[in-house]
């Protein structure tokens, strides 16, 4: 039996009365013993964190750790563009090699800011090799490989044959579903309807209910998307998914920033929940969300940073601090207060991906997926008389972030990553970019 016992630390609970506590958080295997207090318990390890702060994990609820290895490479671009002449033709050129070193380079970067659990689209091929770096650096993910069976300007590479794309994700789930006691879980990712066959999607409606997992998708991203879709399929695209079926409780849709009236009511009344990218969604200029609506709606709203390449970073600090304040010059300044992100960031992450009773929040019984902060900085400066929560989402950053725990053990102490090698990866990313590179002149001809 491990343990770990936190001392002296304020303690920022999430639970349904929000609690704030000052003491000590006890921990035994994956789970939360204790907590608050003076426990003066013997453990395996002690982590003294006076002047500290521990908070829930952050729950990022859309990543691509496939596109890590693209940050910088498709910059000031609009989401059409974007994916036509820079991701798809460099996803087509990935590798084995590459497709690990993009996720361990992802993974780093999450671990290291507070991130304890992703919501992961890959891409079409080698998403076994992303799931072994997943395996590795101790992340709580849920993920699957990317599912597209149709497209204009797409590489040969990554159109599949609908059967062959649904055995391959059957295969996947089999093998990496409930990985490590449910620490990874598999969620089909059918890309998104411009992608997608309508046999691919119902195969995909029908999977999700047997095999009982998540379905994660985009959608609503941008209107040049939007209008394709409505020229495919006669119209918008949640109307759309839910005319199949495939709007219900286990779908997570991506951006939704472009939702009409109805788009939002059956989000809600199918228990559909949204996942806002404000940082990707501004930098491809694809528009705000209007989040604010949809939380009065009662919709459950998570976030995510998306990935690298639209982005730039996997921060969860940048977006909520996004997250707030895009909407208020347009709302008001009490619209998307602190505590309403960090709820977002938190237990609305963990009821995105239906584990609301397992984490999201620091309470007895829950898996012990908790990063401690430290706020003693010049920054985050005065503390006294100032909500811990404001001070985390206006002021603090990744940079103050001292120990991550994921699943009970301690992943990240004192700033270092323990299962992810800094050196080997750095160095395996800037090798791996390179050969695909390349590759891509002759994929774009192809």
């Amino acid at each position: 039996m491990a343990s770990v016992l936190i001392k002296n630390a304020q303690i920022i609970t999430m639970n349904a009365g929000e609690e704030i506590l000052e003491g000590d958080l006890y921990i035994e295997n994956d789970r939360i013993m204790q907590v608050g207090g003076d426990l003066g318990y013997a453990a395996d390890q002690i982590i003294d964190a006076k002047n500290k702060t521990v908070i829930p994990g952050f729950i990022q609820t859309h990543i691509h750790l496939c596109q890590t290895l693209f940050r910088g490479q498709a910059d000031d671009l609009e989401l059409m563009d974007w994916l036509q002449k820079k991701i798809w033709p460099l996803e087509a050129a990935h590798d084995e090699e590459s497709s690990y070193y993009s996720a361990m380079l992802g993974l780093g970067e999450l671990i290291q800011s507070g991130t304890t659990t992703i919501v992961d689209m890959e891409t079409v091929n080698h998403t076994d090799a992303a799931f072994q770096a997943m395996a590795e650096s101790g992340i709580r993910c849920l993920s699957g490989k990317v599912m597209m069976d149709m497209g204009e300007n797409v590489p040969d590479l990554l159109v599949e044959d609908t059967t062959k794309s649904i055995q391959q994700s059957v295969d996947l789930l089999e093998k990496w579903h409930q990985y490590d006691n449910g620490r990874i879980q598999y969620a089909f990712c059918p890309r998104f309807v411009v992608s997608c066959t309508e046999e691919l999607l119902t195969a995909v409606r029908d999977l999700s209910k047997h095999y009982q997992v998540k379905v994660h998708t985009h959608a609503s991203e941008n209107r040049g998307e939007i209008q394709i879709v409505e020229m495919q399929r006669g119209m918008r695209n949640v109307v759309y998914l839910d005319q199949i079926g495939l709007a219900n409780e286990n779908l997570i849709l991506a951006h939704c920033v472009w939702l009409d009236d109805e788009e939002k009511r059956i989000i809600k009344e199918r228990g559909v929940k949204m996942s806002h990218c404000p940082g990707s969604n501004l930098k491809l200029a694809s528009g705000i969300a209007e989040v604010p609506d949809m939380l009065d709606r009662d919709v459950n709203v998570s976030l995510g940073a998306d990935g690298a390449p639209c982005n730039n970073n996997l921060d969860m600090f940048n977006e909520m601090r996004l997250a707030s304040l895009i909407q208020k010059p347009h709302l008001g300044p009490t619209h998307m207060d602190a505590r309403t992100v960090f709820r977002m960031a938190t237990i609305g992450g963990a009821r995105a991906v239906g584990m609301e009773n397992e984490i999201g929040s620091i309470e007895v019984g829950k898996k012990a997926d908790l990063a401690i902060l430290d706020l003693y900085k010049f920054h985050t400066y005065p503390s006294s008389d100032v909500d811990p929560i404001s001070r985390i989402v206006y002021s603090a950053t990744r940079a103050d972030v001292d120990t991550t725990i994921i699943n009970g053990k301690v992943v990240m102490e004192k700033g270092e990553v323990k299962t992810v090698d800094k050196d080997i990866v750095l160095y395996e990313a800037d090798k791996s970019i390179k050969r695909l590179l390349k590759r891509v002149p002759s994929i774009m001809k192809v």
